[in-house]
């Protein structure tokens, strides 16, 4: 059993953790067999259609039973080169913070596959620009 690397798409927004600290691999899943000396077929899910089933040994990590090391893939969807794009759901509070003679508007996003907790405060106008829908009334 192996984890698979996968990586958040880059830009403005973050999953769950600023960068370095957000989920890298999915998992576990089964080795089927071994192809070559660095590559290998594994059993994957059905969301994982668009994705080759042969990896690199790179791309792969010895699974460690532990449930808190399990990333749940199911509601995610990842695209051909193993990144996936985060979406946000609703967005929960608004604040006005001020910086010296500045005031920037914050609001609190919830992240879709993500509990309440796990909201981010951004830039109002950064979410404006790029999910206009979650402003519509």
């Amino acid at each position: 059993m192996v984890f698979l690397k996968v990586a958040p798409m880059k830009g403005v927004l973050r999953f769950e953790k600023k960068g370095k600290l957000s989920p890298r691999f999915v998992g576990p899943f089964e080795i089927l067999e071994r192809i070559g000396p660095v590559a290998y077929r594994l059993t994957l899910p059905p969301s994982f259609s668009a994705v080759h089933d042969v990896f690199h040994v790179s791309m792969l990590r010895k699974y460690v039973a532990d449930s808190t090391h399990v990333v749940d893939f199911e509601p995610l969807q990842i695209d051909e080169n193993l990144s996936y794009e985060e979406q946000p759901v609703e967005i929960l509070a608004r604040e006005v913070k001020r910086l010296r003679n500045r005031e920037i508007s914050l609001v609190k996003v919830l992240w879709r596959n993500h509990r309440v907790e796990k909201a981010t405060w951004e830039r109002e106008e950064d979410i404006r620009t790029q999910y206009p829908k979650l402003f519509e009334d």
